[in-house]
Formats: C-alpha cells, structure tokens, sequence
C-alpha cells in the first residue's frame, strides 16, 4: 500500500492488526466448531474397568514397619465406544495402602481393544519386606486387628484411541479399584489352595 492510498500509518498497521486477530479467531471457531462435531459424531467415552477378585497367597505384617504381600488380582476393561478402539500401550498394575505403594508394579502386555470388546487380565503383584511408613504400620496393624483392610489396586498406563485408519496421539491412563480384604472371624474368602483365600468383590474403578 502507498503513502497516497493510505496517508495515515499508524490507522493502515491498526488496521492490518484488527484483520489479523479476526483472522485468528475465525480459525479458532473453526477448529473449535470442528472438535465438536467429531465429539458428537464418537461420543468417546472411557474404558470401563472391574475389579472381579483378589486372592490372597501372602499377607504378612507382622515384622514392625515391614510388609510382605503376595495378590492375584482379575480386572476386567470394557471399550464402550461404537467407533473408537483403545491401543493399551503400557498397564502398570500395582497395589496401595492409604496411599502408600506397597507391591512392585507388574506390567500387563500391550493389547488392542476393539468396538465394545471386554478384556480380562488376572496378574500377580506383591512385595517381599516393603518398608512401612511408622504411623501408616500402626494403622495396618489396627485394622488388621479390626479384621478388615481397605487397599487400592491402581493401574498406570499409556492409551491411544484408533478411529478408521486414524490412531491418535498417547494418553495417561489411571485406573482405581478398591479391595477389601477381611480377615479372621469376619472374613468373607474362599480357601483355594494352602494359605490362599479369594475374595469376589466385582468392585468397579474410577478411570481418569
């Protein structure tokens, strides 16, 4: 643009300026618009997770500020999605005691899971002489003297979504499950072997 046909400067760059951002918003909308169209054509949702049962082969507390436990545990996922299929990377399977890790994380093999698909896993996780933080020890000791502990069995992983030919980028996945674990008088498990009780809880997870 010449100085004839746009004499004043400062309006010419405001101009160009105000051009730019409305622009910029336009595209926006634009992607914005388009997020939502594909939102509502998938309506995604989350896997859905199911703690089926645990079983106890070791569980032992009884050295101070120590913990060695041994679980088999069976989580079943379900892909609720029409379109969408869930790539499972990497699943971490580990077990927690008021937030306090107590077994080493057990990796699950990487899987694909299709349209409405269920998928079963029952690793094993456990830890042999955990150290225990000194009031979450005296906690367990109380609550196993009580007949009950309250664990969580949690799941770290990595997931893509796969529409048509299109996989997308990685998510975090985390997955919670809550496991009650009697023990004595009032425990509610079934003998399966030598020093080993099952529990069927049928719990279901939050997932994030």
């Amino acid at each position: 643009m010449s100085v004839k046909e746009c004499p004043n400067h400062g309006k010419c760059r405001r101009k160009i300026f105000r051009r730019i951002i409305a622009g910029i918003l336009i595209f926006i909308l634009i992607v914005l618009i388009t997020i939502l169209l594909i939102w509502a054509i998938l309506r995604p949702s989350k896997p859905r997770f199911i703690l089926q049962d645990t079983t106890v082969y070791a569980f032992n507390a009884s050295t101070p500020n120590l913990l060695t436990s041994n679980f088999q545990v069976t989580l079943s996922s379900r892909n609720p999605n029409d379109r969408i299929g869930i790539y499972y990377d990497r699943l971490d399977v580990y077990a927690t005691y008021q937030n306090q890790q107590i077994t080493l994380r057990t990796s699950l093999p990487p899987t694909y899971q299709g349209h409405k698909e269920i998928n079963v896993w029952s690793p094993f996780v456990n830890g042999n002489s955990v150290p225990i933080a000194p009031e979450y020890s005296a906690s367990l000791g109380s609550d196993q003297s009580a007949g009950s502990v309250f664990l969580m069995i949690k799941i770290d992983g990595r997931v893509r979504g796969k529409v048509g030919t299109f996989i997308s980028g990685r998510y975090h996945l985390y997955v919670r499950c809550p496991a009650f674990i009697t023990f004595g008088s009032k425990s509610n498990g079934v003998s399966v072997g030598e020093n080993a009780i099952k529990y069927q809880l049928v719990t279901r997870c939050s997932v994030s």
